[in-house]
């Protein structure tokens, strides 16, 4: 076991510190469904990484699907995370898990050393996700959620049939995940990262950062409800100006004028229930 770490270590550490692998770190987390798994490999949001790799005896296709929605270029293998084993119970000792838990760290040890002694650096070809912005016009659920890959940045050009697959995709993704952990949990990795980020956005605004702009639904007149999700400019007193939804393409308006009724509906069934509270 510990021959094995020994082999892997100097490999990881060495690479860790030197100037190109700062950009391109490959990192597996073993027990990535776990309660420790789960949130460390919100690693994928680090701008070291570029590769993340996910092993689980379950569920681990579902933890992939939620953290695909996090926008990163993270994409073989240069440090291994290892939370895999069993939890510690009320009334055990750390030596009770020892037995079991050191069987686990010993296996994946063996194989990282077989598999990858010496890892390589891989780049990951195309746009960095974090420099592409896709505004979410609309609401939450279904086909009120409409992507305006129209006005994506950097511009892109998307035949018809593959747009409306994207779309698709795009309006599924949380059903996508639920599906993927098979029924186990939510999106919460991607959820929870989006609600971050918008509080970081909101807080750097209200500092006095320009210039910040981020998607929410608010009460609006852009579209022909009460409410609708188009970017805003963010300030120092929360929303300086709604940008409303700009010029759109035919497909666009289409989507726009299929989730007006659903967004009324789900609108009036809101306000009924803060009348009722009232």
């Amino acid at each position: 076991m510990f021959s094995a770490l020994a082999r892997l270590a100097p490999v990881a550490l060495r690479r860790s510190f030197s100037t190109s692998a700062q950009n391109n770190a490959k990192v597996a987390v073993p027990g990535a469904s776990g309660g420790i798994g789960q949130p460390l490999a919100l690693l994928k949001n680090s701008p070291l990484v570029s590769g993340l790799t996910l092993y689980d005896i379950a569920h681990t296709p579902g933890v992939a699907a939620d953290l695909s929605h996090i926008e990163t270029r993270a994409h073989c293998l240069k440090v291994v995370v290892i939370p895999a084993g069993i939890p510690r119970k009320p009334g055990m000792t750390r030596d009770d898990l020892f037995n079991t838990n050191a069987c686990i760290v010993a296996t994946l040890s063996v194989a990282c050393a077989q598999h990858c002694p010496e890892a390589i650096i891989i780049s990951n070809p195309g746009l960095d996700p974090a420099q592409v912005n896709v505004p979410v016009f609309g609401g939450h659920a279904g086909k009120t959620i409409i992507p305006l890959i129209s006005q994506c940045t950097a511009q892109v050009d998307i035949p018809q049939d593959q747009l409306t697959a994207i779309t698709g995709q795009i309006q599924e993704a949380g059903t996508e995940v639920v599906k993927a952990k098979a029924g186990a949990a939510l999106a919460t990795l991607s959820m929870a990262y989006t609600g971050a980020r918008f509080v970081f956005s909101l807080v750097d605004a209200m500092n006095g950062k320009e210039g910040v702009v981020e998607c929410s639904f608010v009460k609006s007149p852009e579209a022909d409800c009460a409410y609708f999700s188009t970017p805003l400019l963010l300030g120092k007193k929360g929303i300086e100006k709604n940008l409303g939804i700009g010029k759109i393409s035919p497909f666009g308006e289409k989507m726009i004028a299929e989730a007006i009724p659903e967004l009324k509906a789900s609108i009036k069934k809101g306000e009924e229930f803060v009348k009722n509270m009232k």
